[in-house]
């Protein structure tokens, strides 16, 4: 029996499926949950942008300071001091030569200079001021001594040699009070720094909870939906998190941005003004304003950071509000 269809049949089989209903237009929600374009969530990107970029240069300087105290460390650590006071009855010339042949004798000093009474008394200068006349002053005379790099040198050995030979008028300065002092700086511009982070890390974290409560406030309809049919708080928590997390990835970014072409613009304008003597002493005194590749990852990591915080903390303030 042959299987003959109706023309009707046909047609219908052929035609298109009817469609759906749609929502009327008002009560369409063509919006996402949480919109990323509105003006709250352009100054909370700008807020993250504006903190990020403070916590950067924070600790960007802290990097810049704690890499010159190891200069400066370095440098004083390489040498060390012999300073020979005039006494009454002594030549002190001969005790000057006299101790730098001790010097040059104990193992592990790479060389000796010795200052000259001018280059002494020039000295005492940024003290007592210039153009006075020290000739009879007992201004001691010193010896700087290099240490070589490839052995140890046997100071406690020098320093006994000294009182030995020159009793109550050599003594030997190794600059550990100096080197303590370096270190106990630069520990304490790293604490700053990480602390400075922290705080602006903290205040991200507080307008990131103003912001998500706005939102939560602003959206409690919706959420009341969303829980009529069926939604649980962690899918409601995700939606947030996910807006937060684009919000704080664009605003760490930004400020991270900023804070690199910052730092890269301060070194370039550093070796600029190295070439004058201004430029002499002030990369003596607070070094290159140049950070290596550890203080750029630094930087990058602040933006990262402040992102995730922005998504941990809207999703709490979201589980906590719903409750």
């Amino acid at each position: 029996m042959s299987d003959v269809r109706s023309p009707a049949r046909t047609a219908a089989a052929k035609a298109p499926p009817a469609p759906e209903p749609s929502l009327p237009a008002n009560l369409r929600r063509n919006a996402p949950l949480v919109p990323t374009d509105s003006a709250a969530s352009r100054a909370l990107a700008a807020v993250i942008a504006i903190l990020t970029f403070l916590a950067a240069l924070c600790a960007g300087a802290a990097e810049i300071a704690v890499s010159s105290a190891g200069q400066w460390q370095g440098s004083v650590a390489q040498e060390v001091t012999v300073q020979i006071r005039p006494s009454a009855g002594r030549d002190i010339e001969a005790d000057v030569k006299r101790a730098e042949s001790l010097a040059k004798d104990t193992p592990g000093i790479a060389s000796a200079r010795i200052f000259s009474k001018a280059e002494s008394e020039r000295l005492l200068e940024p003290w007592l001021g210039s153009g006075l006349d020290l000739s009879d002053l007992p201004v001691p005379r010193l010896i700087a001594l290099t240490l070589a790099r490839d052995r140890n040198p046997d100071l406690p050995a020098l320093r006994a040699a000294l009182v030995e030979a020159l009793p109550g008028v050599a003594s030997l300065d190794d600059h550990a009070l100096w080197l303590q002092r370096l270190s106990t700086m630069a520990n304490t511009f790293a604490g700053i720094g990480i602390g400075i982070v922290l705080l602006v890390l903290f205040a991200t974290g507080l307008a990131v909870v103003f912001a998500t409560r706005g939102a939560m406030a602003g959206n409690r309809e919706v959420v009341e939906v969303l829980h009529f049919v069926g939604a649980d708080d962690d899918y409601i928590a995700k939606a947030f998190q996910s807006r937060f997390f684009r919000l704080g990835l664009r605003g760490g970014a930004l400020g991270a941005g900023a804070a690199l072409v910052t730092c890269a613009l301060a070194g370039l304008l550093a070796r600029m003004w190295r070439s004058g003597p201004a430029g002499e002493e002030i990369e003596a005194l607070f070094g290159t304003f140049q950070i290596g590749w550890q203080g750029y990852a630094m930087i990058v990591l602040i933006g990262v950071i402040a992102s995730l915080v922005t998504a941990a903390v809207s999703r709490f303030t979201v589980r906590r509000f719903l409750r």
